[in-house]
């Protein structure tokens, strides 16, 4: 599981059919301390908007998982919207 800040959304005119309806964004990793960490696009399933702070599964069967799939051309899916992190 990885935090993320929603940044924006992918668009593609060709893509797997698995994709077809679904929204990909992208996803500025945050490490613990809210330090940058790189970046992720994610399959939204939750209705995450940009600039809210959301919770990643980034683990290809895991998000297979979510979408009953033993195959398929997805790694990382946004799970969760976090409303706050307590590290105490």
């Amino acid at each position: 599981m990885k935090i993320g800040r929603v940044s924006g959304n992918v668009v593609s005119t060709v893509n797997h059919p698995f994709y077809d309806g679904k929204r990909l964004m992208i996803c500025d990793l945050i490490g613990p301390e809210g330090e940058p960490g790189g970046y992720t696009i994610a399959v939204d399933v939750v209705g995450a908007g940009i600039g809210e702070t959301v919770l990643i599964s980034d683990e290809g069967n895991s998000a297979r998982q979510i979408f009953g799939l033993t195959t398929g051309p997805v790694r990382a899916v946004i799970i969760g919207i976090v409303d706050t992190i307590d590290m105490a």
